[in-house]
């Protein structure tokens, strides 16, 4: 689920729907600060939902008066919840990042449905910028959000929430209650330093240690009310959160833990024995909250995780029939599941998906000044296609092409990125094995660049806080905005390029990155762009006689 206007009947019916639409949401990848290559706190995010327009939300600090009220709208509906006391000051927000580097990202996973409806007032989207603007670290942030559904209550579907800042990372689990009672269970866990962990719309917390309270932190009926429900019977020390309240079925498997299990997978040998886990195998070992990769990983391996889609593995979305006919495209149409011949089948799910509105790659420094430390690489729609752009968590604006009321998911804008970036990655589903070699060469260019860029720019801007914090906004302001409006404006020049290269499925020939013309300046006859054998197969064995070529009779 995500932050704009997906309706709750929407969120109900696709959760009545199973397995497939269950597994339509969000992806969170995490890296503790001893597991990455700089030592900094990392949180990945793909907000991902079919009616999502993609932009960049600004929060701008305030100071508010005493009684003031602030409303509580849903996050998701825009229907009023109720009102809570707005606190004396709230810090500035960018994206899903404060002023003091804390990051919040989420996935829905609904759990048990009869959890579902409350009179709470406080819904996910909500507790997240409340927290946000409230909260200068994960644990206030903590400590926070689950207060706030204990006093107001809770009135959205089971939530899993990472929450992080420059020194640590948290994963909090929450269901509600439903009419039953007032508030939420939830467990929240925290992230080892030397690991990395991750969430996809699956509870990722199963047994939790009962008296670690430094690393490890519960709602005191967490247990005693999945009694009362029926939920769990057996001893405490063998209580499992997910099983209990969002117990699993083959979307929560392969849609959605398999999407963790592929991070795990790139970065920490021997994750194969978890491969009996996600195709839900009874009795099966069940995959580990956070694992010790074999390398340091770094913010652009985070970055280009969130572009996988499985590949490598036996779920490799290239690879199978639907890619082989198609260019080799790991893109599936929805629904998911499909029938043939009385027989259920489903696509597989991947991080990088289509209806991506918007993703992010927050980077927290303990070390740096907050104004640079806190860096969110943003981007909009498709997460394999989109270029990370730094947006630094002190920021006074937003770039004009990711700005909130440039458009919306039903006006295409040209001088917008979302709709650029839609444009490019549309273009390259329906020819993707040729088209994404074009992309890759840009999109790595302007990635390259901005990581070559970073160590001087962020240098710069340290001495300018030292004498001038004010200087040092601005700076950071103006860089990221430059940064973000040459991107759009690159990738506007990118889909012009596409689309007249890869014109009516041909494919036209270049030279020293022009394309090519004779001597006369006429163009050249294009290379046939054509199929793979595969394609050939399924249209020649399918067709029986009537694509067969034969003699004429004499």
């Amino acid at each position: 689920m995500t932050r704009h206007n997906i309706t709750k009947i929407i969120a109900i019916a696709a959760m009545a729907m199973g397995a497939a639409a269950n597994a339509d949401a969000c992806t969170n990848l995490l890296v503790g600060k001893n597991a990455s290559a700089d030592g900094s706190t990392i949180i990945s995010y793909a907000a991902d939902a079919h009616i999502l327009y993609g932009d960049l939300q600004m929060l701008p600090a305030a100071d508010h008066k005493p009684g003031t009220m602030r409303v509580i709208n849903d996050w998701d509906t825009g229907i009023k919840h109720g009102e809570i006391p707005e606190a004396a000051h709230t810090y500035a927000v960018v994206g899903n990042i404060n002023e003091h580097q804390l990051t919040i990202a989420e996935s829905t996973w609904g759990g048990r449905e009869e959890l579902w409806e409350s009179d709470g007032i406080i819904d996910y989207g909500s507790l997240i910028y409340i927290a946000l603007q409230r909260c200068r670290t994960a644990r206030e942030a903590l400590d926070l959000m689950t207060k706030l559904v204990a006093e107001y209550g809770y009135c959205s579907e089971g939530e899993s929430f990472s929450i992080g800042d420059p020194n640590e990372i948290w994963v909090l689990d929450l269901i509600g209650k439903g009419k039953k009672e007032k508030g939420a269970v939830w467990v929240a866990q925290r992230v080892p330093d030397d690991c990395i962990a991750g969430h996809a719309n699956q509870a990722r917390i199963h047994r939790f240690p009962l008296n670690d309270k430094a690393n490890c932190i519960y709602s005191k009926d967490v247990i005693t009310f999945a009694r009362k429900m029926g939920y769990f019977n057996g001893k405490d020390a063998d209580f499992d959160f997910s099983a209990a309240y969002a117990p699993a079925d083959f979307g929560n498997l392969r849609g959605c833990d398999a999407r963790v299990w592929s991070y795990f997978n790139r970065f920490k040998a021997g994750m194969d024995k978890y491969l009996p886990f996600i195709n839900g195998k009874k009795g099966a070992e069940v995959m580990p909250f956070a694992v010790q990769p074999d390398r340091k990983v770094s913010v652009r391996d985070v970055q280009n995780m969130m572009r996988d889609h499985y590949e490598g593995t036996p779920f490799d979305m290239t690879q199978d029939p639907g890619a082989k006919i198609n260019y080799d495209v790991p893109y599936r149409w929805r629904p998911m599941e499909f029938k043939v011949d009385s027989v259920t089948y489903s696509m597989e799910r991947a991080i990088a998906t289509q209806q991506t509105g918007f993703v992010f790659v927050s980077q927290m420094r303990s070390w740096l000044p907050d104004q640079v430390g806190g860096c969110l690489w943003f981007g909009v729609d498709d997460a394999n296609t989109a270029v990370f752009v730094p947006m630094y968590c002190c920021m006074t604006e937003a770039p004009a092409s990711y700005a909130q009321g440039k458009a919306d998911l039903y006006t295409l804008d040209w001088n917008s990125a979302f709709w650029v970036n839609n444009w490019v990655a549309n273009q390259a589903y329906s020819r993707y094995n040729k088209m994404i070699v074009d992309i890759r060469k840009v999109q790595g260019e302007i990635e390259d660049s901005f990581e070559a860029n970073q160590p001087k720019v962020e240098a710069k801007a340290v001495a300018l806080v030292k004498n001038n914090p004010a200087e040092a906004v601005e700076f950071l302001t103006n860089y990221s905005v430059n940064q973000a409006q040459s991107t759009t404006a690159r990738y506007r020049k990118l889909g012009e390029y596409l689309f007249v290269k890869y014109l009516d499925g041909n494919v036209k020939k270049e030279k020293d990155g022009k394309f090519e013309r004779n001597e006369a300046g006429y163009p050249v006859q294009p290379n046939w762009g054509g199929y793979n054998q595969e394609y050939y197969d399924v249209v020649g064995r399918g067709s029986g006689d009537r694509l067969k070529v034969v003699e004429p009779e004499k």
